[in-house]
């Protein structure tokens, strides 16, 4: 199983550069949909969508699908160091005709502007990225701490909130995207509360979508507390720091779009 994960992550970033140069008729040519309507009258409200997807597939490839469909599509981009290798990746997405915006203070402001412009929002959100705010749900049948942005903002925005994932398909170009129904954010209760019972109502979708395929599930980090740290990287009692930062966080009403492409 290992051997697999590592081989898709392989061929997510073969694909990726690749994708630039493929036509947008070979992209459409290629791509396989389930519950596209889902997408299609979420946009029809007139709100844009919030679409939170696993970093499963190839994710790229998904959103120049939604672009070649003349959709306008909006990804939040997590900060990389250097500088000059955000900016390059800003730039390669941009190519592909995404909106970048970067994680960061003015992050939230840029994507409700873009969901007021019908956009298709992009969050990758099946770990908590930085000290973003964040929600503890159950995933996997233990605890994690999940970003709390996309239920955050579609609660401030009146957005419909998705789940989707894209997956490889046996040949190059293959690639089957499957769009969930929108998720109940209910309508009683203190926003904390919305939040935390849409994050985690987020969660169960996410677990769904890679459980179709778990070896194309690109999570090569740990997620849970129990993970063993990385080489070099943090100690259990770090990461056990930054989940209770962020469940203070969330405890007063999280603002901060979490979720973000890298």
């Amino acid at each position: 199983m290992v051997s697999k994960v590592f081989a898709n992550y392989s061929r997510y970033w073969a694909e990726s550069f690749r994708l630039p140069s493929v036509h947008q008729a070979q992209v459409l040519a290629g791509v396989t949909t389930e519950g596209e309507d889902n997408l299609d009258g979420s946009l029809a409200l007139g709100k844009g969508v919030i679409v939170a997807a696993p970093h499963l597939g190839g994710w790229e490839w998904g959103a120049r699908y939604l672009t070649a469909r003349g959709h306008q599509v909006t990804v939040a981009v997590e900060p990389l160091e250097p500088p000059e290798l955000f900016d390059w990746f800003a730039a390669f997405r941009e190519r592909l005709g995404m909106h970048v915006v970067p994680v960061g203070p003015r992050a939230g402001a840029a994507i409700l502007q873009a969901l007021r412009e019908g956009h298709v929002v992009c969050l990758l959100s099946d770990r908590l990225v930085g000290a973003a705010s964040g929600v503890e749900v159950e995933f996997f049948g233990e605890r994690a701490a999940m970003p709390a942005g996309p239920a955050t903002l579609a609660l401030r925005s009146k957005a419909p909130l998705m789940c989707a994932a894209i997956y490889f398909g046996p040949q190059a170009d293959d690639h089957k995207i499957v769009f969930r129904p929108s998720i109940d954010l209910g309508q009683t209760g203190s926003f904390h509360d919305r939040v935390v019972r849409g994050t985690q109502l987020m969660a169960a979708e996410l677990e769904q979508l890679v459980r179709a395929a778990p070896t194309q599930w690109h999570m090569v980090q740990p997620n849970w507390p129990d993970d063993p740290p990385l080489r070099g990287g943090r100690t259990a009692k770090l990461r056990d720091r930054e989940r209770e930062g962020a469940r203070s966080k969330a405890a007063a009403a999280p603002r901060a779009p979490t979720g973000a492409l890298r």
